[in-house]
């Protein structure tokens, strides 16, 4: 009877444990996605900088948010600070290495850099994954564009609207 006892005790422990860690959660959902609102409201009012201390604040919470690392490199990119967005897209595609979203904006800022080379490999890898991204193609057509590649830069260009014109 004891040794029933001690087990029922242990499952209540267990429990109560579990409802913890669900309200804990829940919680921090709720925190980060308040955050998120006030990051998402300070860059529709350009606040960038104000932007990227409540990405960090979520990354300090849950430091493999990919949503915030890749917003971070957004932001950090549009204020300029082009190294620091591409190591913010590189954290996010350690975390999801088949991230079109990380893929593509760290090409673009590589772009911005004038590593055109490095970001037609980004649009490549997330063309491998995604033969239809038309962000990809277009953005791949800008790099060839700016080696001087006008020929396979207006097949990139041409792609997404064949790709339309055979899905309609």
């Amino acid at each position: 009877m004891s040794k029933l006892l001690l087990l029922s005790q242990d499952n209540f422990v267990f429990e109560d444990h579990y409802i913890i860690d669900k309200i804990v959660d829940n919680m921090l959902n709720l925190e980060i996605d308040e955050l998120f609102a006030k990051a998402n409201s300070c860059v529709d009012d350009e606040n960038y900088l104000e932007a990227i201390e409540f990405y960090n604040l979520i990354l300090k919470i849950e430091p493999k948010n990919i949503s915030a690392l890749i917003d971070r490199g957004v932001t950090l990119q549009i204020i300029g600070r082009i190294k620091l967005s591409i190591r913010s897209f590189d954290k996010a595609l350690e975390l999801s290495p088949k991230n079109l979203d990380a893929l593509i904006n760290k090409g673009s800022a590589l772009h911005l850099d004038e590593k055109y080379l490095d970001a037609i490999d980004c649009y490549n890898q997330a063309l491998k994954i995604d033969k239809k991204c038309s962000m990809a193609l277009a953005y791949k057509g800008l790099s060839l564009g700016e080696l001087g590649d006008l020929h396979e830069s207006i097949i990139c260009f041409k792609k997404p609207c064949l790709l339309t014109n055979i899905a309609h």
